[in-house]
């Protein structure tokens, strides 16, 4: 099964936000290459869910049943790709990702992760973080779709009155690298 990469040439996509009480799971990628959340594509003939947990399993080591559903964005989010991150040789060529983003919480606290489920694992370190900390750990290119995914997900992830409050770089991280795709009914 291959990727799903739509006709203007962008990667459908599941983004995990896994929390445990107000914080988040971030994994470092393999080699120290930066922070991020738990990504990756849909396969040709996967729903969405399906993706979720296959990714949540690959990734992390971590099984549906560890985690309860609390929700998700209601588009899709879209980043492009700088140029030197385009595989020109790649058919269809992918420009970017648009990515559904699923908020996840753990149901108890001895969850082991295990990064060791395929050939090349995505992470190979991890830390539970603040609600708002990956959109400033995260490349800069990801990050307006960072800020849209938690800003659209944290109304789910805490009752009204125990949002936590935009952290004081949240305006200058989000302001650079700002241009975002617009959003397209899917």
């Amino acid at each position: 099964m291959s990727d799903l990469i739509d006709a203007d040439g962008f990667r459908a996509n599941v983004g995990i936000v896994l929390m445990h009480r107000e914080q988040v799971f971030l994994g470092r990628r393999s080699g120290g290459r930066g922070w991020q959340f738990p990504q990756g594509g849909v396969r040709s003939g996967e729903g969405l869910e399906q993706a979720l947990y296959r990714e949540l399993e690959e990734e992390i080591g971590v099984g549906k049943a560890a985690v309860d559903l609390v929700g998700h964005t209601e588009r899709w989010l879209r980043y492009r790709l700088p140029a030197r991150y385009l595989r020109r040789n790649q058919h269809p060529l992918c420009i970017g990702q648009k990515q559904r983003w699923f908020l996840l919480r753990l149901r108890s606290d001895d969850v082991a992760f295990d990064f060791g489920r395929t050939p090349q694992p995505e992470f190979d370190h991890w830390r539970w973080v603040s609600y708002w900390e990956p959109v400033k750990e995260v490349i800069y290119f990801k990050r307006p779709v960072y800020a849209r995914a938690l800003t659209e997900l944290a109304g789910l992830a805490f009752p009204p009155d125990r949002q936590p409050p935009l952290p004081a770089w949240w305006d200058k991280v989000t302001a650079r690298g700002r241009r975002e795709e617009p959003a397209a009914a899917d």
